[in-house]
């Protein structure tokens, strides 16, 4: 591998914004080579192709995959930095074979995917949605209104992190009941009930994701759990599209067992089903929970600059695995 003073190239597989501005001033001015990849992410086989072409010692991706094959193709690579939270799009355990760090940027959206979820609630027990499409088409019916108090309602958040944290204290502002599951749950949680997800399904009108994708997680929420809900409820995902079973909520909410379905991500975006486009009952926005003028500032740059720093032999901020070569050496990977 490229000793650490040395430059090396830094390979930046896509990217969600206009430019590639930030990441450039932070990575060229660190002495090293940015090469931008398209902005729409693209293939695993594209991605490959770039890795072998440039033969990059770091790389920053956003939403593109970061498969086994690209982590493996370039002899120089040392750091897979995630622009954002989530890692299903890198090929972690592999990375980790190689001696090859992953990092994320964990905090950078609290503030932004905590308001997002707090604005979906409130949009639903408010109609905001729904009287909008309503006016605009030509319907002015306000006897049709159905709406709620929102302080009489349970809400529980599936995933007490940072951001369901978040979300929590700020639902618990507007004075509703708040419980929550986590399966490392804190010791303590003022004015929040942790209770099992299956109880927590049972109790609450609203449930709200901020779970990570995983093995484990893909589908948590499905028939079964849909079936366990208050009659007429919401569900907000502002997490990851694969947590849910997208034909079972269309079910539900055909069959009045939801109300509503908050969604900023589906499993298979940026495709939406027609199904869930005819639902009345559906709020849908565009995976952009994250986003805000100072969030993707903040996320791109501490992106690059956890690039920077593994470049220069220190450790990272926010390390996402154990690389082999700590704890091996280089000469045993």
């Amino acid at each position: 591998m490229n000793p650490p003073s040395r430059p090396g190239t830094v390979l930046l597989t896509d990217y969600a914004w206009p430019d590639d501005s930030v990441e450039r001033s932070v990575i060229e001015e660190a002495g090293h080579t940015l090469v931008t990849g398209p902005a729409e992410p693209a293939s695993a086989e594209v991605i490959e192709d770039l890795v072998a072409q440039h033969r990059p010692a770091g790389i920053l991706t956003c939403w593109a995959p970061v498969s086994a094959t690209a982590v493996q193709t370039s002899p120089y690579l040392r750091i897979v930095a995630r622009l954002g939270v989530g890692l299903d799009n890198i090929a972690v355990n592999t990375a980790t074979e190689q001696g090859v760090w992953v990092t994320n940027v964990p905090d950078y959206c609290v503030e932004e995917v905590s308001d997002h979820a707090v604005g979906m609630v409130l949009a639903w027990t408010r109609g905001l949605a729904v009287f909008d499409r309503d006016v605009r088409a030509g319907r002015w019916n306000p006897a049709s209104a159905r709406l709620r108090r929102l302080s009489t309602l349970t809400c529980g958040v599936v995933g007490y992190g940072r951001i369901g944290r978040a979300t929590a204290r700020k639902l618990g502002a507007f004075g509703c009941r708040i419980v929550a599951h986590d399966p490392h749950p804190p010791k303590g949680s003022p004015g929040v009930e942790m209770v099992g997800l299956e109880e927590l399904l049972r109790r609450s009108d609203v449930v709200i994701l901020h779970v990570p994708l995983t093995p484990g997680s893909h589908h948590i929420i499905g028939t079964e759990q849909l079936a366990l809900m208050k009659p007429g409820g919401l569900l907000v995902n502002v997490s990851r599209g694969g947590l849910v079973d997208t034909d079972a909520v269309v079910k539900a909410l055909d069959a009045g067992q939801l109300d509503g379905a908050a969604f900023d991500v589906l499993e298979s975006e940026p495709h939406v089903p027609v199904g869930l486009l005819e639902q009345p009952g559906a709020l849908l926005t565009p995976h952009v929970a994250f986003s805000s003028d100072a969030s993707v500032t903040e996320l791109r740059r501490r992106a690059a600059e956890e690039v920077v720093r593994i470049l220069a032999g220190e450790a990272p901020a926010h390390a996402c695995n154990s690389p082999r070569s700590l704890t091996t050496g280089p000469g045993e990977l």
